[in-house]
């Protein structure tokens, strides 16, 4: 499996980008950073963008999901931009009754919670996928030599969602699921993995330099759970992608205990969230792997010269990694004033990179 000639990583767009050279734990002519959720909500422009268009239509709309994924790199001066779209729109593009109520987040019209539910969803086909690859087009064409990175959710999320067919609090219906009724669950997320899986390779064939698999609600579980119930899953849905020279990275909301089980379905990055400082995750991560975080978000709305500490912080603590890259410990809230992200980018960029 290859990129073709013609992708950003193969024909020298990005492939020394900052983004790129710290993923592959090499020296980076800057210390780079992106934000999780920096494209949408707390950008003026995304919200007039967005007037009068239902979050799955625009996700779906190759012309706007570009735009509103190229809006934070020309406003903040990031080192990537990150594909703006949702984690159910692989299901939506497979047939399943899924929207996303606002105030609420993803609603299935049947929740799964049978064998017969799970043989009765439709498989995510590669034609389906088209508008996906025509938005990663369009925004590659005009990212140059800014990376793009592709994401999908992991299979424990999407199926998390399946099974209580809203949000929750506590997952208790998955995380019953997987012990009452193992084989339904193995066939659940087998078919989640597939869909993330075709996701994924759909946005990096398009362009994309890097993919990052989301799993927001991995942190419910415990190890013994995750690495019997779950992981299998990812790493199915990751062997969509190997090999394909584009780097990967691994990211989860609550995961301290699972940071070590997340690298072993097969990634190179880590994404660490804002509970657990960057340098004791290298230390339970053996100092081998490149890291991606932390900032916590709530600081954003501090006073600068809190939130100017904390960022010296986190990119101390980030420095003893093989290679970091700068990020929130989750998304961009969306009350935050986007001019404290570019200044917040502009310190980043000011302080040099570890020799």
């Amino acid at each position: 499996m290859n990129l073709g000639a013609a992708h950003p990583l193969m024909d020298g767009r990005t492939a020394e980008s900052a983004l790129i050279s710290a993923y592959r734990g090499l020296a980076p002519h800057r210390r780079p950073v992106w934000f999780m959720r920096q494209a949408g909500r707390s950008l003026p422009e995304y919200r007039a963008l967005r007037e009068g268009t239902n979050m799955l239509e625009s996700c779906l709309d190759p012309e706007m999901a570009s735009e509103i994924t190229l809006q934070p790199v020309r406003r903040h001066d990031v080192d990537a931009a990150i594909f703006f779209s949702d984690i159910v729109i692989p299901l939506k593009l497979a047939g399943v009754d899924v929207d996303i109520v606002p105030g609420v987040g993803p609603v299935l019209g049947t929740p799964i919670r049978s064998a017969a539910d799970v043989a009765a969803l439709p498989v995510l086909t590669d034609a389906a996928l088209e508008p996906i690859r025509q938005a990663v087009a369009r925004t590659v064409a005009q990212l140059g030599s800014t990376p793009l990175i592709g994401f999908a959710g992991a299979p424990f999320t999407l199926a998390a969602y399946m099974v209580e067919g809203k949000p929750s609090r506590d997952h208790l219906g998955p995380r019953t699921m997987m012990h009452a009724d193992p084989d339904t669950w193995r066939a659940l997320t087998e078919w989640a993995a597939d869909a993330s899986g075709r996701f994924l390779r759909a946005q990096l064939e398009a362009g994309a330099s890097a993919a990052q698999l989301f799993d927001s609600w991995a942190g419910s579980l415990g190890l013994d759970d995750y690495v019997r119930h779950v992981a299998p899953a990812s790493s199915l849905a990751l062997d969509h992608v190997r090999g394909l020279g584009a780097p990967l990275i691994h990211f989860g909301t609550g995961t301290s205990e699972l940071l070590a089980a997340m690298y072993d379905v097969g990634v190179d990055v880590v994404g660490v969230d804002y509970r657990l400082p960057l340098a004791e995750a290298n230390r339970r991560l053996g100092g081998r792997v490149p890291l991606q975080g932390n900032i916590d978000p709530a600081l954003l709305q501090a006073p600068w010269e809190v939130l100017e500490k904390h960022v010296r912080e986190v990119l101390d603590s980030g420095s003893a990694a093989p290679g970091h890259v700068v990020n929130l410990g989750h998304g961009v809230p969306p009350g935050t004033d986007p001019e404290v992200l570019t200044r917040v980018v502009e310190l980043i960029h000011s302080v040099s990179p570890p020799a």
